[in-house]
């Protein structure tokens, strides 16, 4: 589904990822660790295409397909999917309206909203005035509407209380198709800073990003109970005495 060739970028000028390596298959969903400033959503944004990241060096192939230099749109078009951090607020543009760009009837629009009870949202302005938890629902809805084969998210429980986080969990396993036991074909990158979405959501592998490069792979759930137990430089400092090995 995507694989990530020795990818160096800058932003501003600055080199912020520094030789990535990442692949993802079919049906996968996999997490990225990492502390605040480490890279984290330079590589989502990267791997969407957005302006201010700039490609000095390595591929990103997805779906067998060299996007490297695709604009968003075009990204977006061949099944990659977006979920913000911090999402925008658009003034003058309604829930439904951004639905409907999805190429969904309103009906269907209407029903998906009324599945996760977000109905009631559809005639108001795109996260103007949304609690933390109602703006994760709006992006997440819009993904559903968007039925990405890949999907981005950048730490989707920032800003959710408890009761949300069960309900974020389901959309997102909605998402990446994880009541499909056979055939799944949706894969997904989930950023997450604490953890928590694990609690919700089973991820196949996990990494971790130190200072712009990936510094480990395994089971998501080790690796985080690691980070609780020892920091995220004891990753950096258990590479190390790898490579001396």
């Amino acid at each position: 589904m995507l694989q990530v060739e020795d990818l160096w970028v800058d932003v501003q000028g600055r080199e912020v990822l520094k030789g990535i390596n990442l692949h993802i298959g079919q049906g996968e969903t996999h997490c990225l660790f990492g502390k605040n400033g480490s890279g984290k959503t330079t590589l989502l944004m990267t791997l969407m295409g957005f302006s201010g990241y700039t490609v000095k060096h390595g591929r990103i192939l997805f779906k067998g397909e060299d996007i490297t230099h695709l604009p968003t749109n075009e990204r977006a078009i061949l099944g990659l999917g977006l979920s913000f951090q911090r999402p925008p607020t658009l003034r003058g543009v309604k829930l439904a309206d951004m639905l409907a760009f999805s190429r969904i009837s309103r009906e269907e629009a209407a029903r998906l909203a009324r599945t996760w009870g977000f109905d009631h949202f559809l005639d108001r302005e795109v996260n103007l005035g949304f609690s933390g938890g109602e703006i994760k629902k709006s992006e997440l809805l819009q993904l559903i509407a968007q039925n990405p084969d890949l999907t981005l998210l950048d730490e989707p429980e920032s800003g959710v209380d408890i009761e949300n986080l069960h309900v974020i969990g389901e959309m997102i396993k909605k998402l990446l198709q994880k009541d499909v036991h056979k055939g799944r074909r949706k894969s997904g990158l989930i950023i997450t800073h604490t953890g928590f979405i694990l609690n919700y959501l089973a991820a196949d592998k996990g990494h971790v990003m130190l200072n712009g490069q990936i510094y480990c792979h395994g089971n998501p759930v080790e690796i985080f109970e690691a980070i609780q137990k020892y920091g995220y430089e004891e990753c950096a400092r258990c590479r190390n005495i790898h490579r001396t090995l």
